[in-house]
């Protein structure tokens, strides 16, 4: 036998290895460990590099010295002048001076300087103060109002002949404490300055402009109602832009658009100089997650007409609190919002849909990109691209598992199949994992009462909740790997098929949440198109087989999406952190904020984390994320993890010094006390408040008292605060609250009707501003009728007593009267047949404090806003 050369061995290993990469037997070695920190870190440079400025870009203000440089521009300057003389006015409660009179004159006036600088050649302007009276169901509550106020302004142009108007909403008022700068001072300014801009332009425009400044939103919503059911401008309205600020400052976000006009959307993308919006926020918004409302919601169901709701966003920790004043309000802001607002406003007063405005089919999905663009189609549309994406990618993950066979030797394609369902399954757990551990992590924190622990240090977030669902990710599979290696087909190619299940989980659920009729699948369909995108790259260029270079195409190619879904969920952050210092005490808020990361890094992370397989020891790579997340587990349970600081995230306080005075049915008085009702609003009610120098002795649940009084016998405020009452407390106070005023309900008699069996009951009520009537039959009795709106005797299934009425007014304080028809099967009303309370609020800081009250107020710490006033509650049996 010939013997080969040394020349010769070297040529037939060379070609036994060519041989074996084209078959796929060759054993592609990991990267190192080492470089995993990098590849992780890389993300994170990513997110500060591209994310962060993108979202808080803003343009330059535009000055009055400066106006002859850039003519028909919204100046900043002027609305911050404007903004200022209205912070100084101090805070507007519905049914104050400060509210009804000086705020209304301030506007006024403004309104008649604008009137002395327009083209009156080619403008219109009238101004109407329209002070409404009505009603009508928000959520749980009868909602009434009596002369509140709202300034009216009409613009338009005397050659226009059209009848449609656009509405353009803004309110005037605040609440209790608040100068209201934010809200919604800075979008009053804002209308103002878009007035002035409009009025002086030598173009004119078609359709009349309404700029309505509403005096009654914070009660809720009343002077919105007030003006599109009574006044003699709504009927010709046609499109709205409703303008609110939900913190203080910050671009402005189109959260809610519609109903069922995606043409707004079209003027939107052509018109909007700083587009800033998202369809995934306004279902947040529209499920009732959110604690706020917006007068969107009155225009829309009681106008029936479409419109834009859009709202600054950040600074949330201000919102209303005393630290909502003008000093907190970036004039870049105003200049952001001014832009897009008056380039919106020019565009619908040209509008010709808003000649015939006509349903169109369905709400439109929209986004924008990073703030570069913006995105709209409809929902027809995405349902079509929803499908055609889904089909395209299941079908490239096919043509992979079948290049895989091709190449490999010893792997077929029906056991690639199995060994990639397998996989699939194991990634449907990382992803179930993903959302679980951040989930489990919050429920830790809240049994051990160290919930908002990132509430000032959102930093902490990073820690707590995105490294735990990294790992939740990443772990089903690392295991598979690590524990079952298969020698069949390359580590490459199993890597690969770990990334093509993400894709078809996206797949999937991109049809479940189109079935839905959730236009959040979006957010799926941009994934998928990006990864869908580097694999169909990858197969062409043959970089598909060779090796671990088809992760390069895929890094690259997952940049954009994952600076997309980082923006997107950054905003959520932004918006639910502060929020959630608000949200009641019933609901667990680290359930939220670890949903959204958990979110937020399956769509974000979710092909780039698989890489992680990537590098040798891959569990040891988890491990270190789990050792960050210890260390900042133990930094949240330290003083850095206290949730408050003063004037910037400060802990809030509802507290209302109360007398209350129980009457039985033969009128004598049962009990008479005086104490202190929190309404708590955030996990961890008073616990912080345990160790300051406030006394807390005595405090008790509201619960106690529910099977006793109607609504617990306390002077819960709004509808929000009676629903949760039994979260409550309240501290009994030695001394009497004194009371500012008076609240009378008077009895007017009593006649039965002639069925016997209904009795009418008849009241007349007066008293503060601000006064509540709580009405529960007593034993078989039942409401049959009353003199308020219907709709909660007409629903039962959803309205059940006790019933709360709430009632305010402006400067109209004549008495209310009132009926309740109450029905009894015996027909036997010489016994209690219903119980009433009526409550009085004393709002305004106008109205006097007692001194122990004043000194109880003072006492709490410097990081908690206090929102406090006198109320009187007196219960009644009829």
């Amino acid at each position: 036998m010939e013997e080969k050369t040394d020349k010769e061995i070297p040529h037939d290993t060379a070609l036994i290895e060519s041989l074996s990469l084209r078959k796929g037997h060759v054993r592609h070695r990991r990267l190192s460990w080492y470089h995993a920190p990098s590849f992780l870190l890389l993300w994170l440079a990513l997110f500060y590099a591209i994310v962060i400025p993108l979202y808080y870009r803003l343009p330059d203000r535009v000055t009055v010295a400066r106006e002859s440089l850039s003519p028909g521009e919204f100046v900043a300057e002027r609305a911050q002048r404007q903004l200022y003389t209205y912070d100084r006015i101090g805070p507007k409660v519905t049914g104050s001076y400060a509210n009804e009179v000086t705020t209304v004159a301030f506007l006024v006036n403004e309104t008649e300087k604008i009137r002395a600088e327009m083209r009156s050649d080619l403008y219109e302007l009238e101004v109407d103060v329209q002070s409404p009276t009505g009603g009508y169901v928000f959520n749980d509550m009868v909602n009434m109002y009596q002369g509140i106020h709202n300034v009216i302004v009409k613009l338009s142009a005397k050659s226009s002949q059209s009848e449609s108007y656009l509405l353009l909403n803004s309110h005037f008022d605040s609440k209790p404490g608040s100068p209201g700068s934010g809200d919604d001072g800075t979008m009053v300014a804002v209308m103002l300055e878009v007035l002035r801009q409009m009025a002086i332009s030598s173009t004119s425009f078609e359709h009349p402009i309404v700029f309505l400044f509403n005096g009654a939103e914070e009660n809720p919503l009343q002077g919105s109602h007030g003006f599109i059911t009574q006044h003699k401008w709504a009927a010709n309205c046609k499109a709205f832009i409703n303008l609110e600020v939900g913190g203080s400052g910050g671009r402005d976000l189109l959260f809610q658009s519609g109903p069922n006009s995606p043409w707004l959307m079209k003027y939107y993308r052509q018109h909007a100089k700083h587009p800033f919006a998202n369809a995934m926020a306004e279902e947040i918004f529209q499920s009732g997650v959110l604690p706020s409302d917006s007068d969107f919601r009155i225009f829309r169901d009681f106008g029936n007409i479409p419109g834009l709701d859009i709202a600054q966003i950040e600074n949330g920790y201000v919102y209303h609190t005393v630290f909502d004043i003008f000093e907190a309000v970036p004039g870049r802001s105003i200049q952001n919002t001014g832009n897009n607002v008056l380039a919106l406003v020019r565009a619908f007063s040209n509008a010709s849909e808003l000649y015939e405005v006509e349903g169109d089919d369905g709400h439109a999905v929209f986004f924008d990109f990073l703030g570069l663009f913006f995105v709209y189609y409809t929902e027809t549309t995405g349902i079509v691209l929803n499908c055609l994406i889904g089909v395209i990618s299941l079908v490239l993950v096919g043509c992979s598992l079948w290049r895989m066979s091709r190449q490999s030797e010893e792997a077929s394609l029906p056991q690639i199949s199995i060994w990639f369902l397998s996989i699939l399954g194991l990634h449907v757990v990382g992803f179930l994992l993903s959302i679980g551990l951040p989930l489990l992590m919050a429920v830790i924190f809240d049994a051990g009462d160290r919930s908002l622990t990132y509430f000032t240090s959102t930093w902490l977030l990073f820690g707590l909740y995105v490294c735990p669902a990294i790992i939740g990710l990443v772990l089903p599979l690392t295991l598979y790997y690590t524990l079952k290696p298969n020698d069949k087909l390359s580590h490459p190619y199993h890597l690969q098929l770990s990334l093509h299940a993400h894709l078809v989980v996206q797949a999937l659920l991109v049809l479940i949440l189109t079935a839905m009729g959730l236009r959040s699948q979006y957010l799926c369909l941009i994934s998928m198109i990006f990864y869908g995108g580097a694999l169909l790259i990858n197969l062409v260029s043959t970089l598909h087989d060779r090796g671990y270079y088809w992760a390069l195409i895929v890094m690259c190619l997952q940049v954009l999406p994952f600076s997309y879904f980082c923006y997107v969920f950054y905003m959520f952050l932004v918006i639910f952190v502060p929020v959630l210092g608000r949200n009641g005490a019933n609901i667990n808020p680290d359930l939220i904020i670890g949903l959204l990361c958990g979110i937020c890094v399956f769509f974000a992370l979710g092909y780039a984390a698989q890489l992680i397989n990537m590098f040798r020891w891959p569990k040891l790579i988890l491990l270190g994320l789990g050792v960050v997340t210890f260390i900042f587990c133990m930094i949240a349970v330290s003083e850095v993890g206290f949730p408050y600081r003063p004037k910037t995230n400060v802990m809030r306080a509802n507290c209302l010094h109360t007398r209350r005075i129980i009457y039985e049915y033969d009128g004598s008085v049962s009990l008479s006390d005086s104490g202190y009702y929190f309404n708590y609003q955030d996990r961890r009610s008073f616990d912080p408040l345990q160790d300051s120098d406030l006394d807390l002795t005595g405090l008790e649940p509201v619960a106690n008292k529910c099977d006793d009084y109607v609504m617990c016998g306390i002077p819960c405020f709004y509808y929000s605060w009676c629903k949760w009452r039994q979260w409550d407390g309240w501290l009994p106070r030695e001394s009497e609250v004194i009371i500012p005023g008076d609240l009378t309900l008077e009895y007017l008699g009593k006649t039965v009707l002639e069925s016997g069996t209904t009795a009418r009951f008849q009241f007349e009520l007066s008293g503060p501003p601000h006064m509540n009537v709580f009405i529960q039959p007593v034993g078989s009795a039942k409401v049959e009728d009353w003199s308020f709106v219907r709709k909660m005797l007409d629903e039962p299934e959803e309205f059940q007593p006790p019933y709360q009425i709430f009632h305010s007014y402006g400067t109209d304080n004549s008495s209310l009267k009132f009926f309740i028809d109450m029905a009894k099967p015996d027909g036997n009303f010489d016994e209690p047949t219903v119980e009433i309370a009526a409550v009085g609020h004393w709002v305004s800081n106008e109205y006097n404090r007692d001194q122990e009250a004043k000194e109880f107020v003072a006492a709490f710490p410097n990081y908690v806003h206090v929102m406090e006033w006198p109320s009187l509650f007196k219960r009644y049996l009829f």
